[in-house]
């Protein structure tokens, strides 16, 4: 399921996002003002936000509809429309206030690589937090406040290490897809175990049985996939956190193994 951010009135959105009050504050905003006609006292943009980050981190992007946020907060959906006119507008608000989670500066003291590595690994668990966001295509951005906070923060990582603007710009697209894209398939492993009841290990297992009965000649057919699965890992091998499954075990070691190589490639950092 792929949501698309934009959806909702341009100029509402966009007014929303960069509201005065401060973003994502929980505090009182435009058209709050007690002993007036309205909704009940106590709704408020950021309430309403923070609302729906519970339902979807709860339920999934699926459940998330205005009706499921009012009921969260003790309201009708309609008590809603004032504060936040539709579905589309609440998404951006949504997406763009789970970055504010994030930190706003990281310790360059020991060396810039570690510095965007600890970015990499905070935003890659922010996703994990928040499986939902993955399913936000980055087709159209949000354009809100902490999109462009974090942004800020890589390039202030990334500047000054020796990378011209136009090869910076490229590097930001591939950490933020490697990211994304390392956490998705966390995420993936996760809802799948939960839609269907099977966990990781019974898969593989019950199939890697059938594949060797169905396949009797898989390595004469496929040698260098046979050579990689007899050879041993080099090094010494890391024990698995208690309870953690095979699939998450395996995508948290490609992240870092991957993020090693992509920053090992800049050179610079």
């Amino acid at each position: 399921m792929v949501v698309f951010a934009g959806q909702g009135d341009a100029r509402r959105s966009m007014a929303l996002l960069w509201r005065s009050d401060g973003a994502g504050s929980h505090g009182r905003t435009r058209g709050e003002t007690r002993g007036r006609p309205g909704p009940k006292p106590g709704l408020s943009v950021g309430a309403i936000v923070a609302a729906a980050i519970e339902v979807a981190d709860a339920e999934g992007m699926a459940a998330l509809s205005m009706r499921a946020v009012g009921e969260r907060l003790g309201r009708t959906a309609m008590a809603l429309y004032t504060y936040v006119p539709s579905k589309g507008e609440l998404l951006d608000l949504m997406y763009d206030q789970a970055l504010a989670e994030l930190p706003d500066g990281y310790d360059l003291a020991a060396g810039r690589r570690a510095a965007v590595t600890a970015w990499a690994r905070d935003l890659w668990a922010l996703y994990l937090r928040h499986p939902w966001m993955l399913q936000v295509s980055q087709a159209r951005p949000v354009l809100g406040p902490h999109e462009y906070a974090m942004l800020e923060t890589l390039l202030g990582l990334l500047r000054g290490g020796g990378l011209p603007p136009g090869r910076v710009r490229h590097v930001v697209g591939t950490l933020f897809a490697f990211v994304r894209g390392a956490a998705g398939t966390i995420a993936e492993a996760r809802q799948a175990e939960a839609a269907t009841g099977v966990t990781d290990e019974r898969w593989w297992h019950d199939r890697a049985g059938l594949l060797a009965e169905v396949a009797p000649d898989f390595a004469a057919r496929f040698p260098a996939v046979a050579w990689l699965e007899s050879t041993p890992p080099e090094g010494p091998v890391e024990e698995p956190a208690p309870g953690e499954p095979y699939m998450e075990r395996e995508a948290r070691r490609m992240f870092e193994t991957g993020l090693a190589l992509i920053l090992t490639g800049l050179g610079t950092i």
